[in-house]
């Protein structure tokens, strides 16, 4: 049977994944860098494979990143025994999606539309009909 990646590690790799993420390098490179496949990356990312402290502060060199940054909002040594109960904000930004949505919104230069925006997504978060978000939003723009 195998065991479960250890929440540090988790955490540790979901924040490779953000900074490599938000510097638009892809596995390919940053596996390059390091000598090793994108898989090995992959694996550092998912927490499978525990990140060694010699290639951590590698990664943080390529990153160009202090290897704290790695730790920053990691679970307490407490919160590790407890069982991952979710998303936690690293984790959600490291979604392609999610990072490409909290560029968008930051784009977003007029408070306003930011805020109607903001309350349309939530809405359809919550699975309620936000009936006049959307077409307040549209008018906004116009």
């Amino acid at each position: 049977m195998r065991k479960a990646p250890d929440a540090i590690d988790r955490h540790v790799g979901a924040r490779i994944r953000l900074r490599r993420n938000m510097l638009g390098v892809s596995q390919e490179k940053l596996a390059e860098g390091l000598g090793l496949t994108f898989q090995q990356v992959q694996k550092y990312e998912k927490g499978t494979n525990r990140v060694g402290a010699s290639r951590l502060q590698h990664i943080a060199a390529i990153l160009d990143t202090p290897i704290s940054y790695f730790f920053e909002e990691a679970p307490s040594p407490s919160a590790c025994a407890i069982e991952h109960q979710g998303d936690t904000p690293t984790e959600l930004l490291t979604s392609k999606d999610c990072l490409a949505l909290a560029r968008a919104f930051v784009s977003i230069k007029d408070e306003t539309v930011q805020q109607k925006v903001l309350s349309l997504v939530r809405s359809l978060g919550s699975g309620k009909a936000a009936p006049d978000a959307l077409e307040d939003w549209v008018q906004s723009r116009s």
